[in-house]
């Protein structure tokens, strides 16, 4: 999978759209038309960033720990010696995926 096919390949679910609506904050820079809309990667990425811990479950539950596990990992794979993720919270994510979700064990 590369994050390219995800951003073209992938209209956002109804529950998944009711999600970033409750969470439309964590979008601020984003035009409100467009916010349902935003592709699952840039959603995930938020979300682990920025969102709470019953939010993530939902969104967990949502797209599926283990799609958003591989976006997560591809992502830091990406872009090595930047990310766009928070230090401690990459290094939350880590752990948790490589426990939690068996590929990345």
């Amino acid at each position: 999978m590369t994050l390219k096919s995800v951003y073209l390949s992938m209209e956002n679910s109804i529950e998944l759209k009711a999600l970033i609506r409750k969470n439309a904050h964590l979008f601020w820079y984003s035009k409100e038309s467009e916010k349902e809309n935003l592709p699952l990667p840039v959603v995930v990425e938020f979300f682990l960033n920025y969102a709470n811990q019953e939010d993530i479950k939902s969104l967990f539950n949502i797209a599926g720990i283990e799609k958003v596990a591989e976006i997560f990992f591809t992502q830091i794979n990406m872009w090595e010696h930047r990310s766009n993720y928070l230090p401690v919270m990459q290094n939350f994510f880590t752990l948790y995926f490589k426990k939690y979700v068996p590929q990345y064990s």
